[in-house]
């Protein structure tokens, strides 16, 4: 194979063969330096993603496949991926304070963060089932550990291993859906899939219905969701803020990708599907956090809920329906790491409160933060005019443009009972009697909180450079 043939292969999975070799380097250099490079090591995390997105950018436009087209690049991919990769820089952000306790200097943690990262990156650009499911894995596995990286802590263990045995269960039952799809058509690829499926056949339709499932659980929608509250509480709180987004992005993108571009000829048979997971999210989302007294588990409801919402504009099937799904994964994005800088932010007497009831009064001993948590929580129940009202709206119309009048309605009426539970946070923090003061916020906390807070309360002033990249996207997978 000469030089030039080389270079055609491997240019698409440019940003990606960097990540990859970028991570090994640190775990050498962790390896080799012991304990005390944790600050070093998430230093250099956060420019090597950087240093990915950058490449991501550089590549070449339109449509560009290799090896055999499993790995496809075009629009679509580099908007999610440049999202997961924000998500991904937010979260070693987070962490930084986390990591300098000196019973918890893991410099394992940033590359994991890494190497989930690059499964995320080849699950969102996959181009058939076993590019699918070796993105998936590799996102996966390091998502069980961190989720157990606080070893001193019984909640955080527990939360590992949950998310382990059902993690396990959901890739067994996507492989039999991605088996029996081989199986009934006689190739792996999507194009192929596509090609092959004019006729759901009963064979087809059930392994649809399997590899939906592994997904679904991938993305915590109803009936699969039973892992995310306890993983939510349990996990250490920069790891649950990472769990709410990044990961979120790369299986949202593949379910998107998978059901429009390998299925659509049976749009009907998987329509129900995702109608059916979208309702119950939305309503599960809904009424389950109202009683929920810790605010990690109430996020985990929350990220139950938009799931559901996100859904509604893939049931759509439609151009404006995937374009809703891109908008609304980059509003939820900064939504969830605005809320949970906040969250972590959240310590008094060198101890983190995680409780609803410890926000009481924070309006008189910390205004501008209790304003932006405020403003955070209205734009998550979608009041116009924050950014969290045009990501539903974009869906809501999505679906009733498509007919799909009851999904819609069924939204809009699971919106205003999810409104319940953030109000009543936010009379928390503005009518009960305060608390002693939360300690000083940290910069990089600062940071992040900045940009999110400010993104989500300016998006109605200028959507239109972030609407006109997510509408190039969603063309580019139809």
């Amino acid at each position: 194979m000469s030089f030039e043939t080389a270079g055609y292969l491997l240019m698409p999975v440019m940003p990606e063969l960097v990540l990859a070799l970028g991570a090994m380097a640190l775990l050498m250099l962790g390896a080799y330096r012991g304990q005390g490079t944790t600050g070093l090591v998430t230093t250099l995390a956060v420019c090597l993603l950087i240093l990915t997105g950058v490449l991501e950018l550089m590549l070449p436009a339109g449509k560009v496949s290799t090896f055999g087209g499993s790995f496809i690049i075009d629009d679509f991919a580099k908007f999610l991926k440049i999202l997961a990769l924000i998500g991904s820089v937010a979260t070693l952000v987070l962490s930084i304070e986390f990591l300098s306790d000196p019973s918890r200097r893991i410099f394992e943690y940033p590359i994991l963060v890494l190497l989930s990262t690059l499964g995320m990156m080849v699950l969102i650009s996959a181009g058939d089932l076993i590019a699918l499911y070796l993105g998936l894995e590799l996102m996966s596995l390091a998502l069980y550990v961190v989720a157990a990286s606080n070893r001193d802590n019984v909640k955080s263990t527990e939360a590992g291993l949950k998310y382990f045995v059902l993690g396990a269960l959901s890739s067994g039952m996507l492989l039999y859906g991605a088996s029996l799809i081989y199986g009934f058509t006689g190739t792996i690829s999507f194009a192929g899939v596509a090609a092959a499926t004019k006729t759901g056949s009963v064979g087809i339709v059930f392994g649809i219905v399997f590899l939906l499932a592994g997904l679904c659980f991938k993305v915590s929608a109803v009936p699969f969701h039973m892992w995310t509250p306890d993983v939510y509480e349990g996990a250490p709180t920069p790891v649950t803020a990472f769990f709410a987004s990044a990961p979120k992005v790369a299986a949202l993108a593949v379910f998107t990708r998978v059901t429009l571009t390998a299925f659509p000829g049976i749009m009907a048979q998987w329509q129900q599907i995702v109608v059916f997971v979208s309702i119950a999210s939305m309503a599960l989302g809904s009424f389950a956090a109202i009683g929920q007294k810790n605010i990690k588990r109430l996020m985990a409801y929350s990220s139950i809920g938009h799931m559901g919402f996100a859904l509604v504009g893939l049931a759509a099937g439609t151009v404006e329906g995937a374009q809703g799904v891109l908008l609304y994964l980059a509003i939820y994005v900064a939504m969830t790491l605005g809320s949970f800088a906040i969250i972590l932010a959240m310590k008094r007497n060198g101890q983190a409160v995680e409780n609803i009831s410890d926000f009481a009064g924070l309006s008189r001993t910390n205004p501008l933060l209790a304003f932006f948590f405020a403003m955070l929580l209205f734009s998550l129940a979608g009041i116009p005019p924050l950014a969290g009202f045009f990501a539903k709206f974009y869906v809501f119309i999505a679906a009733i443009k498509a007919g799909l009048f009851t999904l819609a309605v069924i939204g809009v009426v699971t919106s205003v009972v999810g409104a319940f539970y953030y109000l009543s946070i936010i009379k928390v923090m503005y009518f009960d009697e305060p608390l002693a003061r939360i300690e000083p916020m940290r910069l990089e906390l600062r940071t992040v909180l900045a940009v999110a807070g400010l993104f989500n309360l300016l998006f109605f002033v200028y959507p239109g450079p972030l609407v006109s990249v997510a509408t190039a996207a969603a063309k580019s997978l139809f």
